[in-house]
């Protein structure tokens, strides 16, 4: 039985950044994946990641065009994936972190 704590989300995308899910933009990523409550799961083929670790996320090896799964399990599954998959989807970590 699913209770309200298990909700569940998941969304394909595509590493747009020149740079790839590295450092900078995987710093981005994980550093967002920890606000949440959620568990956050970064899929690659075969491996699967834990969203909120710098350095799983930068063992991925996700380079410009590399087809990603995000999952997240929890209260905020929803809002969770659908954030992360901005940033992945986004050519710039700039465009990120400017303020407005």
């Amino acid at each position: 039985m699913d209770s309200d704590n298990q909700l569940k989300a998941k969304k394909s995308v595509e590493v747009k950044n020149p740079q790839g899910l590295h450092l900078r933009p995987g710093e981005v990523f994980t550093r967002t994946a920890s606000e949440f409550k959620s568990t956050i799961e970064v899929i690659s083929g075969d491996r699967r990641v834990d969203g909120k670790s710098l350095l799983d996320i930068a063992t991925l090896g996700a380079s410009q065009g590399t087809q990603l799964e995000i999952e997240a399990h929890g209260p905020d599954a929803e809002a969770a994936v659908e954030v992360l998959a901005k940033i992945v989807e986004t050519s710039s970590v700039d465009e990120l972190t400017k303020e407005p």
